[in-house]
């Protein structure tokens, strides 16, 4: 079962975020071999979303990151959205980890 998270990206800017995996045993999560993909949209049935750019930063810390560049949270309009991330192993498993809503605030400078 994934983790609730919920965010708050300033639109217009550049967002990082870090996330810890642990395995159910509570351990931290050995990420080798594992992908990452995360998606943000504006509602779960929505067909259009923005992709995260998703990395194992530290595979043997159990650590990703996931960011969006200034240029897609600029393109953003202000509100409320939906995301997670998810994790593949070598042999195709896909495991949800994180997911949440996210808060788009609204940028005043352009």
């Amino acid at each position: 079962m994934a983790i609730i998270s919920n965010l708050t990206i300033d639109q217009g800017t550049t967002f990082t975020a870090n996330i810890d995996c642990t395995a159910s045993d509570g351990n931290t999560l050995n990420l080798a071999g594992y992908s990452a993909a995360a998606q943000l949209r504006k509602t779960y049935s929505s067909s259009t979303s923005t992709a995260f750019t998703a990395i194992v930063a530290n595979a043997t810390t159990g650590r990703l990151q996931i960011s969006l560049t200034a240029t897609q949270t600029g393109a953003l309009e202000a509100g409320r959205y939906v995301y997670d991330v998810e994790i593949t192993d070598s042999s195709g498993i896909i495991t949800r980890v994180v997911e949440g809503q996210v808060e788009i605030t609204p940028g005043v400078t352009r």
